[in-house]
C-alpha cells in the first residue's frame, strides 16, 4: 500500500505497524516520537498501530540540548 513517511512517497506491506516503519527508520525507538496523521502514536501502542493506505507517518528523533 502507498503511504507518505517522512515527507516521500513510501510502498510497505498490508498489516505493516507504526513500530515497524519506525525499526526501518531509527535504530533505538526510545528517543523518537510518532505522528500518523497528525495525531501522535502513543509509545506503548507502536506494534499495535497498524499504517492504512494514504496514512502520513512522521518519525522525529528527540535531540537533547542546552
Amino acid at each position: 500500500m502507498k503511504i507518505t513517511l517522512n515527507g516521500k512517497a513510501a510502498e510497505v506491506a498490508d498489516g505493516t505497524t507504526v513500530g515497524a516503519l519506525a525499526d526501518t527508520v531509527v535504530p533505538d525507538r526510545t528517543r523518537i516520537a510518532i505522528e500518523r496523521n497528525r495525531e501522535i502514536v502513543p509509545r506503548g501502542t507502536f506494534d499495535e498501530t497498524t499504517v492504512a493506505p494514504g496514512d502520513v507517518i512522521e518519525i522525529v528523533t528527540l535531540v537533547g540540548g542546552g
